[in-house]
């Protein structure tokens, strides 16, 4: 997964926004580069790669390039067991305490808990089937 992008004008090592923000959202899919172009051509978004060292991830963009919407990422490495569809990334204050609620409420851990980009992260899914990431500490 791309790492959650801090706007180009804010400050290197941003806090995160309020517990309960939606963050971030990304796609997973094994064909990164074909869907990729889907999207920029249907949306009209636009992209920058984003470097996994012997690959590249992709950042979506705003048609004008100004602002980071999104990413779609390669189903490889890390994000191997992560479910092809629009994932979102909900703040949470303690990641390891939410994953505990989640099991408790009948949910399942699909991927993590695990380090992302400074942050603990983890795929959840709830009861009915939806999947969210929780990103925080």
């Amino acid at each position: 997964m791309t790492e959650p992008q801090q706007p180009a004008d804010e400050p290197q090592g941003f806090e995160l926004p309020p517990v309960g923000s939606v963050l971030w959202q990304d796609l997973t899919v094994p064909n990164a580069p074909e869907i990729r172009d889907f999207y920029c051509q249907v949306v009209g978004w636009t992209y920058t790669d984003h470097d996994m060292g012997d690959y590249a991830d992709y950042n979506i963009n705003l048609p004008d390039g100004s602002h980071t919407v999104a990413g779609i990422c390669h189903a490889r490495d890390s994000n191997a067991n992560v479910p092809p569809q629009w994932l979102i990334y909900i703040v949470v204050e303690n990641v390891d305490e939410s994953v505990r609620r989640c099991v408790e409420l009948g949910g399942k851990v699909v991927d993590g808990p695990r380090e992302m980009g400074g942050q603990r992260f983890c795929v959840i899914q709830d009861p009915a089937g939806a999947v969210a990431a929780l990103i925080g500490s």
